[in-house]
């Protein structure tokens, strides 16, 4: 499929882009390009062939939720600058 400087013209509009003169000639033909190349993978045999895995289709194996390590709040607590009523005190950063 071959494209003519109008079509460019068009998409740009679209595209909200701006496309100098110079750079149509430039844009046209990489465009075609990619079109064709496009035009000759559709036009491959692909019968007998599996698709490609899909990462989506996989589950994640999950492991037990269970705790792991000892509740050590207090000792975190203990050695903080500064704490009141249970909760870390820091500087305020904002007026």
């Amino acid at each position: 499929m071959a494209l003519e400087n109008a079509d460019i013209e068009k998409i740009a509009i679209l595209a909200r882009l701006q496309v100098t003169p110079n750079e149509m000639n430039d844009y046209t033909n990489s465009i075609s390009s990619i079109l064709s190349l496009i035009d000759q993978m559709q036009q491959v045999d692909t019968n007998g062939i599996a698709p490609l895995s899909n990462p989506h289709d996989a589950t994640q194996r999950l492991r037990e939720d269970t705790v792991t390590c000892d509740d050590q709040r207090e000792a975190f607590m203990a050695i903080a600058p500064a704490t009141q009523d249970g909760l870390y005190l820091v500087p305020q950063v904002l007026d």
